[in-house]
């Protein structure tokens, strides 16, 4: 089986909480995506991660390199194409996949409907006819 995602949670106070939130809408990122990353660098260093005031970063990074936090990466158009057309036959498959289990129940409630209509008890055959009934084959001319 595959990995499986973990939850972790924690509280903080309503201002860091909202300062947090103004990062992730800098990045333009979800709030998990922020803890994510943090995550993520945090695992990749093995634990070894500086926290530093913004003024010393901006100074080492114009220093490395003029790129901007977070790096940015550029994916051709056919990679986002073909991601785009697999969505799209994700979800027409899910939407094929509902309308089949709307012919399924239907198939399903209308058997139940004809199991119903066609059950004869042997009972109810019964009770229309005479149980004192007798039969007989011949005539009484016969007998004697």
């Amino acid at each position: 089986m595959g990995n499986k995602n973990k939850t972790i949670s924690f509280r903080v106070s309503e201002d860091k909480f909202e300062t947090l939130r103004e990062i992730a809408e800098e990045r333009d990122i979800s709030l998990s995506a922020v803890f994510r990353d943090y995550v993520d660098t945090l695992v990749s260093h093995d634990g070894q991660v500086k926290v530093a005031p913004e003024h010393e970063f901006e100074d080492d990074a114009t220093e490395t390199s003029t790129e901007s936090f977070p790096p940015k990466v550029e994916v051709p158009k056919s990679f986002v194409r073909e991601h785009e057309r697999l969505e799209l036959e994700a979800e027409h498959l899910r939407e094929q996949l509902e309308e089949h289990k709307r012919y399924v129940t239907k198939l399903r409630q209308q058997l139940d409907e004809m199991d119903q209509d066609e059950v004869i008890h042997l009972e109810d055959l019964d009770q229309g006819e005479e149980e004192d009934a007798s039969y007989r084959i011949g005539s009484f001319d016969d007998l004697e």
